[in-house]
């Protein structure tokens, strides 16, 4: 049996005012998706949040069409205890959207997850077009007693693990509920709470409007325990060697250690990296040091050479064979044409080892001299941060599409 609520009844004064909802043609004078986009980021309170999980009550509107590599998330908020809030608004005009929306948000909240807190204040400054942690600011705004290294603590916590909540919001949501809380709760062994809310909207006699927001559908959230490896650290199950041969960088392998050892540890007083949480690498004895990317058992890493022979400095990226690295290496190989434009530079595919990967090298005067280090020093640390910042977000991204497919 179709779930039917009948209209408010206004009393006042011996009459009776029977409310009329608003459209839900947006050409005819009704309410249009932008406009309940509108209401949730003017309004969050209008949500019901409490009703589908508490814990996330009182969020604080933040921007709306917060771009993801997904798409757009029209409505995002943030509670005060740094849980995040993504809310997908639409009007229930065809049967297919209805069950398209449920697995768009999903789609939003696992690219989320896969965001760090810096990634998050980044892309809500550019949206907004503000600098610094405006996202922190308009929190404050609301909660001037917040401090800005637990919030940005609990919100990279609550990122990592899924801890989002997601609503899809509708005005007039009258066919196919049930088919849709059945898709929802499909997606019950998520870590993401998830609410399928009505929000029908009725014309006051002032001129003002009147919401009558409800829950059609939720999913009861599951807790999950991760083993996590962190970033720069391997799980590696029999003899490293195997994994790939990377000693055939250096062709001067009778030189002495110690100057190789001086050689790296110069390059790394040059270099600077943008992202914080990227671990910093450690001069080595051989040819080459590695850039740790966040890739399972340490299965991926950015290669940084030097050919003394050559006086020519490089970097390529590098993976364990049959690993979530080499599908997220392979991912961005077929992603070239559109990734080499961030990237810059001459950086090229290349195949090595009987395997395409992305590598740029250039030559100098002469790396025995402090001209020719200064020079090559400054332009390699320039090139290994752009290979991170390119690099390190899809290796990421691509790592867990890899374990959610099972290998």
């Amino acid at each position: 049996m179709s779930r039917k609520h009948a209209a408010p009844v206004v009393l006042k004064e011996g009459s009776t005012t029977v409310l009329s909802q608003l459209s839900l043609t947006a050409s005819q004078g009704g309410v249009s998706e932008a406009q309940i986009q509108d209401l949730v980021h003017n309004y969050p309170g209008s949500l019901p949040i409490a009703e589908i999980d508490p814990s996330f009550k009182q969020p604080v509107a933040i921007c709306r069409e917060l771009m993801t590599p997904a798409g757009p998330i029209d409505n995002f908020l943030v509670t005060p205890s740094g849980l995040p809030v993504l809310v997908e608004c639409k009007l229930w005009r065809n049967p297919e959207g209805r069950r398209e929306v449920v697995g768009q948000i999903v789609d939003y909240a696992k690219e989320l997850s896969r965001w760090t807190c810096s990634d998050l204040q980044r892309e809500v400054s550019r949206r907004l077009g503000t600098p610094g942690n405006t996202m922190l600011d308009l929190v404050r705004a609301v909660d001037p007693t917040i401090d800005e290294i637990a919030f940005n603590d609990a919100l990279s916590v609550n990122l990592r693990r899924g801890r989002i909540l997601l609503l899809i919001v509708g005005d007039g949501i009258r066919e196919g509920v049930e088919a849709i809380a059945e898709y929802l709760q499909r997606h019950a062994g998520l870590h993401f709470s998830m609410g399928l809310v009505e929000i029908p909207i009725f014309t006051l006699p002032d001129g003002g409007l009147l919401l009558t927001p409800r829950v059609l559908a939720r999913t009861i959230s599951i807790e999950r325990t991760v083993i996590s490896v962190p970033d720069g650290h391997r799980v590696v199950d029999g003899d490293l060697a195997t994994l790939e041969n990377r000693h055939d960088l250096d062709p001067d392998r009778e030189a002495n250690g110690s100057e190789r050892l001086q050689f790296w540890s110069e390059f790394l007083q040059h270099l600077r990296i943008d992202d914080p949480e990227q671990p910093f690498p450690r001069p080595s004895r051989v040819g080459y040091i590695s850039v740790m990317l966040p890739a399972p058992n340490g299965s991926s890493w950015l290669t940084v050479y030097r050919e003394k022979a050559k006086n020519s400095v490089g970097i390529f990226l590098s993976a364990s064979r049959s690993s979530a690295g080499e599908y997220a290496m392979q991912t961005i190989v077929d992603a070239w044409d559109e990734i080499k434009g961030e990237l810059g530079g001459s950086a090229k595919v290349i195949e090595r080892n009987g395997r395409e990967t992305v590598a740029e090298s250039r030559s100098f005067a002469d790396l025995n001299t402090s001209e020719g280090k200064a020079e090559a020093f400054s332009w390699l640390a320039e090139r290994v941060n752009a290979f991170i910042n390119v690099a390190r977000p899809r290796i990421r991204s691509a790592a867990i599409d890899y374990e959610e497919r099972g290998h």
